[in-house]
């Protein structure tokens, strides 16, 4: 039963750590050309992104939950409260996957040189930023964040 506890944790913690940090680049995206949009940030504003329900959670703790339950009681008691633990345990690990890979996020309206306006949600990185920064939008396979634009060198 024991085992059975740590792998289910296992997979919930494993679960719990990805990320949409702009500062951390997949392996995928490594080396590969991007695309790059000028642009200056007219707003900014705190938001939630969603936390993922991949069924790990739930598998764990229902699994978890059952084997806790079963050893309950006599025979016909641990088939009951197994049944009903493993509910409850289901309940309880999906909510614990929600929760743990919910993130705090910034959302990011840029008027790009063009005139036109993009908006970008992407997890709060090292970077401070705020209306009025001058940035730029990076796309690389499909994904896209912003960072403050270096500074320009003219020769």
């Amino acid at each position: 039963m024991k085992r059975i506890a740590a792998s289910a944790l296992v997979l919930a913690l494993v679960a719990a750590c990805t990320t949409t940090s702009p500062d951390v680049i997949s392996k995928g995206d490594a080396n590969r050309m991007a695309s790059v949009l000028d642009g200056v940030i007219l707003s900014t504003r705190p938001v939630t992104v969603e936390g993922s329900q991949s069924g790990i959670g739930a598998t764990a703790g229902g699994v978890v939950g059952g084997v806790a339950g079963s050893s309950v009681g006599g025979h016909r008691e641990g088939i009951v409260v197994g049944v009903l633990g493993a509910v409850a345990g289901a309940v309880v690990g999906n909510a614990v996957e929600r929760m743990g890979t919910r993130e705090e996020a910034v959302e990011i309206v840029v008027q790009l040189q063009s005139g036109e306006r993009r908006a970008i949600v992407q997890a709060k990185a090292g970077e401070d930023l705020k209306a009025g920064d001058q940035v730029v939008i990076v796309t690389t396979g499909g994904k896209v964040r912003v960072t403050k634009a270096p500074p320009v060198t003219r020769n």
